[in-house]
């Protein structure tokens, strides 16, 4: 397993616990770097510093950003209204679309890894209903601000 794989996992259970405990992110952020140097995925390796830094990147911009991002989907998620999308579902958009519109990983990288979080933690459909929006996503935002930026 990747190294970002387990940062992205760490995203995705911060962003959890702060949606469903009503938490502040920063306050689960730091619950989480306390166990950050021993991970209890059974790998023998500490986590490395340039993970942990993503795990807070993606963990605020993606909390902080929620509202548009939530708006993203809800346009994006044709037939479905954003408080009825189940917390995990949820939670994987707003990391991946935060992802796919503010950093600069290989958008298939992003929408692979959501999609196998989705599936892992949620739901066979949910990886499909992931992997529907953010292709939607890419296609009519992404890939057109991409080309509009590349030289002539």
């Amino acid at each position: 397993m990747s190294s970002r794989h387990k940062a992205r996992q760490a995203v995705l259970q911060v962003l959890y616990q702060a949606e469903v405990g009503r938490q502040r992110v920063e306050d689960v952020l730091s619950r989480y770097a306390e166990g950050w140097s021993a991970p209890d995925d059974g790998s023998p390796e500490p986590w490395d510093e340039e993970d942990w830094r993503f795990v807070v990147r993606l963990s605020r911009g993606a909390w902080e950003g929620r509202r548009e991002l939530d708006a993203l989907v809800g346009q994006f998620a044709e037939g479905w209204d954003v408080d009825r999308i189940a917390r995990v579902d949820l939670s994987i958009l707003r990391m991946a679309l935060y992802e796919l519109l503010h950093l600069d990983t290989p958008p298939a990288v992003v929408i692979n890894e959501a999609v196998e979080l989705a599936k892992r933690y949620s739901t066979e459909d949910s990886g499909r209903f992931v992997n529907g929006i953010l292709g939607r996503v890419y296609r009519e935002l992404v890939e057109p601000r991409a080309r509009s930026t590349q030289p002539s």
